[in-house]
């Protein structure tokens, strides 16, 4: 791994650091929580959508929980991104978006550390719309 990586690498560790969107909201259209256990990660995700057009558009995003570098990194990353996309448009990402955010390859013990905010505001939003009925994510399913 050259020099791109290890700027990658600074900034997992800035936004490890420094998370932006870290807190609750208030009133959120929905939340959701999730866990990795074998790590310890544990997430929970605020979405305010606008509801008024066509299709439901994030509009903030805000994170909260303690884990391991990468998944407070992705969740930070994630909070950054989500905003303006539609609930339709979260729901098509998939792992390969989460480590292009991080920018760097994970191996295979990490990927659960990485994707467990996309899979707790995809499971936030497919409650929202009716089609799961879950009380916690975890990366263990």
């Amino acid at each position: 791994m050259g020099l791109g990586s290890d700027m990658y690498r600074q900034q997992i560790l800035d936004h490890y650091k420094n998370p932006r969107n870290y807190g609750e909201l208030e009133d959120p259209t929905f939340s959701h929580v999730g866990e990795n256990p074998m790590c310890g990660d544990e997430i929970k995700m605020d979405v305010v959508l606008d509801e008024d057009g066509d299709q439901p558009v994030i509009e903030r995003v805000a994170f909260s929980g303690d884990g391991c570098a990468i998944s407070q990194a992705s969740a930070s990353l994630l909070s950054e991104q989500l905003p303006g996309m539609t609930v339709e448009e979260l729901l098509e990402m998939d792992r390969d978006d989460v480590t292009e955010l991080l920018g760097v390859d994970i191996s295979p013990m990490r990927i659960k550390c990485a994707v467990l905010a996309e899979k707790v505001a995809q499971d936030g939003a497919e409650i929202y719309r009716g089609e799961l009925d879950t009380e916690k994510t975890t990366t263990e399913d």
